[in-house]
């Protein structure tokens, strides 16, 4: 029988040794899904959300993949007050020691190196025979641990690897002092009832196994990352490697959210728990979803649009009698407010905060200000302001306040008559240019006068519209993905105006291009996975 999440479960005495830390890698693993580049004000933002949400260690980036990894896991060092702060880094004593110089800041700090053990990658991708790839491991390990105590070691592509030899390599790493474990299906390719057999395999045949964590971290190559890491979890696993919407490589990553409550919904037959703060799940979403540009399918479990729509007569009717007849968690339990219209034109300066900090938001008394005459400009073009419309103006808010190019105005002459024609002002460092420009269409029309007064090589991948909420009056959320020289941002941008929010996605993309010029690689390496 499933069941609501309750008080009386909150309040239930839990084992200690049942406890599951949560790994999240959206910063590193997620960021490697083509398309999903962030920024590092992003990236703070998103660990920010994390630390908030008591995600026990995230993965901030891989330092020695670029100058601009480096610098984010440093600052998301400095920032992060709760977490463990943990950097990427292969094998060798070059990415051993950047990952270390990057942590320095953290207060708590842990290094996770990695390196193939399945026969295909260890023939094809290393080069190297297994006793190599042994004497690897420990090097690595030991190297690590003379920066931390903290040291996760992880063979790539373990569920494709030799039992005997995936034994004695979790048997060097152990003696070389790692402290967690890590057993990935790199490639999505086990069962659940596989990977059970592989943990309990291992706790049976590795010395001194029960002296450390050990962790799973599934791709979703055959949809089944989350169930993966569930029976990882049922065979012993204490830490789970996860993303916000599993985000990643390929089908992506476990789901962060899904497998936080799957624990707390089914508690009657897994003990196991979590402390993430469940409430602050849907705003993470969120974010990542807009700061990516990946959308949260409709019917995605736990924090989709749909995940506690009910249109059915017969459902409705069974949910208007009791909501445990078709929902098995109350969506206040991951932060979904059900209210709909909330705030209005009338509303003052003081309900407003009101609202934003129910919302979850923290905001300096300039960013309320600014945030609530963006409401009050809102307000009086819409009829009904929902708390959706309030979510993405505030993000909207935050994430644009540093650019050093800002959309001032535009209009637009559109029609079966063309040519289309966009007359557009643009605050550039400072200055307002102008600029006219005719396209096909009013949206190349638009484009075409950014690129007037911004010349770039940039390349348009993607040019994507959805509605913030219902409604002819509805707030535009535009994305737009470029391409430059191998670099692809993405930008986004929200108005009542499609074009508008157009103008600003495009912009906002130019603004990140602006920044990745400045950074230059270190390292030529490709991007790389657990």
């Amino acid at each position: 029988m499933t069941r609501n999440i309750s008080e009386e479960n909150t309040q239930e005495i839990r084992d200690s040794s049942d406890r599951v830390l949560i790994f999240d890698t959206t910063l590193r693993d997620g960021e490697q899904s083509p398309g999903a580049s962030m920024s590092l004000e992003e990236k703070l933002q998103i660990a920010e959300t994390l630390d908030a949400m008591s995600v026990d260690v995230i993965e901030a980036g891989f330092p020695i993949a670029s100058n601009g990894d480096f610098e984010a896991v440093q600052e998301v060092s400095k920032l992060v007050k709760k977490a463990t702060v943990c950097g990427l880094s292969r094998a060798g004593a070059k990415d051993i020691d950047r990952a270390a110089e990057a942590l320095k800041p953290a207060e708590n700090m842990r290094i996770h190196t990695f390196i193939s053990t399945s026969p295909v990658h260890m023939k094809h991708k290393l080069q190297m025979e297994p006793e190599a790839v042994l004497e690897a491991v420990a090097f690595s390990v030991d190297h690590a641990r003379g920066y931390t105590d903290d040291v996760e070691w992880s063979a790539e592509d373990a569920t494709r690897t030799d039992r005997d030899f995936l034994c004695q390599c979790v048997e060097v790493a152990i003696k070389a002092g790692a402290t967690t474990i890590n057993i990935p299906d790199t490639v999505g390719y086990t069962l659940p009832q596989e990977y059970i057999e592989i943990i309990t395999m291992l706790k049976d045949r590795v010395p001194n196994i029960d002296q450390v964590v050990l962790s799973t971290h599934c791709h979703n190559d055959l949809g089944l990352a989350v169930a993966n890491s569930l029976a990882g979890i049922q065979a012993g696993v204490r830490q789970v490697e996860c993303t916000i919407n599993g985000l990643g490589e390929r089908a992506g990553n476990a789901a962060l959210e899904e497998i936080v409550m799957a624990l707390n919904v089914r508690s009657d037959l897994m003990p196991q728990w979590t402390q993430i703060e469940t409430t602050h799940l849907a705003r993470a979403s969120k974010l990542v979803s807009n700061v990516t540009a990946f959308p949260v399918q409709y019917n995605k479990a736990i924090v989709g649009k749909n995940a506690f729509a009910h249109e059915s007569g017969i459902h409705q009717d069974g949910m208007l009698k009791n909501n445990q007849t078709y929902e098995i968690m109350l969506p206040e339990t991951v932060g979904i407010n059900k209210s709909s219209l909330v705030m209005g034109k009338h509303s003052g300066r003081h309900a407003f905060r009101e609202k934003i900090t129910a919302l979850g938001y923290s905001l300096s008394d300039n960013q309320i200000q600014d945030a609530f005459q963006r409401f009050k400009d809102l307000a009086d073009r819409k009829k009904h302001v929902f708390d959706d419309d309030i979510v993405a103006l505030i993000d909207d808010e935050v994430a644009h306040s540093n650019d050093r190019i800002k959309v001032m105005s535009l209009q637009v002459v559109a029609g079966t008559k063309g040519p289309q024609k966009a007359e557009l002002e643009l605050e550039i460092d400072g200055e307002i240019q102008r600029a006219e420009s005719t396209g096909d269409g009013p949206v190349d029309a638009t484009f075409n006068a950014i690129k007037e007064l911004i010349p770039a090589k940039a390349r348009l991948h993607l040019y994507q519209v959805h509605a913030v909420t219902q409604g002819t009056d509805a707030q535009a959320e535009v994305s737009v993905r470029l391409e430059e020289d191998g670099k692809t941002v993405t930008g986004r941008g929200i108005d009542t105006d499609t074009l508008v929010a157009s103008a600003k996605a495009y912009v906002s993309a130019l603004n990140k291009l602006s920044v990745k010029r400045l950074r230059q690689a270190p390292d030529d390496i490709a991007a790389l996975q657990i």
